[in-house]
């Protein structure tokens, strides 16, 4: 889905806040700014995937896929929103698995009917869920039984969760068999999926000139959006917790989700599966670690410590989608019903006392 009329936002964000405006104006605009760019970021690397090669190629896709995510993620440690950078892993988590997933069965089942898409992919992806699961659950009883060593576990048990991504990875380049749904995706732009390769869209110096361009570009709009959130929040009578789940986490998403809902219209079910399940499982491979590290690095309490409501929308969003997803087939019944459930927790979030404690 084309959607470069968007960019006219990025002059519009920078003005707005060089003149100090309404924040929720800066956030919102700041906010649509980010979907062409991250847009133009995915069509430049896979430019770049497609010159280098398979193997090559693959890594370098699996490696910047997640860009947008940690770019906006820094930008708001930088401005010492943690709690905000947490729920938003949080958030993402959730609106791929949910909303972006849901919509693309829905709608594509509504097209199209019944979808298929690869069970054994599936399967090992329903595993690392589980994982995910475990990643971020485990901090949090340690934190809540032995909180002086919770940031100590917290970063070691980041490195575990990237190790795990770095298997998948080197399982997925050297058997030409995609561990999870976003690396099938990868695998297919790389020319891993198919015996022949692709012409590259553009030069390779055309693609790392608009990569280096949109990734600035996106830094600094990550910069406006991160700077307007707090006040925004404030302004619209919105817990940090909501802003970083659902308004943050959705601007970071948007590009994906479209994708995702285009793929399945199109009877690409493998592709929308990727986008979405391989998201939310790189999200907590990858996304989060990088993160924690980032913290340590920037001297910013970052670590994987969620809070209760958090860890209960995780474990729901896993525990509904998982026997959806096991059978290799979804209709838009099954996506509806994952739309409601994020909805439900939305409106739960949404009344969740600005007050309470967000952390065991």
């Amino acid at each position: 889905m084309k959607t470069y009329y968007l960019f006219a936002f990025i002059p519009t964000a920078l003005a707005l806040y060089l003149a100090s405006a309404n924040p929720i104006l800066i956030f919102i605009c700041s906010a649509l700014a980010l979907i062409p760019l991250a847009s133009l970021s995915q069509e430049s690397t896979d430019s770049l995937a497609s010159d280098l090669g398979p193997t090559w190629g693959g890594l370098l896709s699996a490696s910047l896929g997640n860009a947008p995510e940690i770019i906006i993620g820094v930008s708001a440690l930088r401005h010492g929103l943690v709690n905000v950078v947490k729920s938003s892993l949080v958030g993402s988590i959730l609106g791929n698995l949910l909303l972006a997933l849901g919509l693309s069965m829905f709608l594509g089942g509504l097209r199209n009917g019944t979808l298929q898409f690869n069970r054994r992919v599936a399967g090992m992806s329903s595993a690392l869920l589980t994982l995910t699961a475990a990643g971020l659950i485990i901090p949090a009883v340690f934190h809540h039984t032995s909180r002086p060593f919770s940031r100590e576990i917290s970063l070691e048990i980041a490195v575990v969760l990237f190790l795990v991504y770095l298997g998948s990875l080197a399982y997925t380049l050297t058997t030409r068999q995609p561990a999870i749904g976003k690396p099938a995706v990868e695998a297919e732009v790389a020319g891993m999926a198919e015996p022949a390769q692709d012409e590259p869209q553009w030069s390779r110096r055309k693609a790392l000139g608009v990569l280096a361009i949109s990734t600035f570009v996106l830094a600094v709009m990550s910069e406006i959006l991160t700077d307007a959130l707090e006040p925004a929040s404030r302004a619209m009578g919105l817990s940090a917790t909501f802003s970083g789940v659902f308004l943050l986490a959705l601007a970071g998403n948007v590009s994906e989700t479209f994708g995702a809902v285009s793929f399945a219209r199109a009877r690409k079910m493998d592709l929308s599966f990727g986008v979405t399940v391989g998201a939310s499982i790189q999200v907590a491979l990858v996304v989060a670690p990088v993160l924690v590290f980032c913290g340590a690095f920037l001297n910013r309490p970052m670590d994987l410590i969620f809070g209760r409501f958090e860890l209960v929308a995780v474990a729901l969003a896993i525990v509904v989608t998982r026997p959806l997803i096991d059978d290799g087939q979804s209709t838009w019944l099954d996506g509806l019903m994952l739309i409601g459930v994020y909805v439900m927790l939305g409106i739960g979030f949404f009344n969740l006392p600005n007050a309470l404690p967000v952390s065991f």
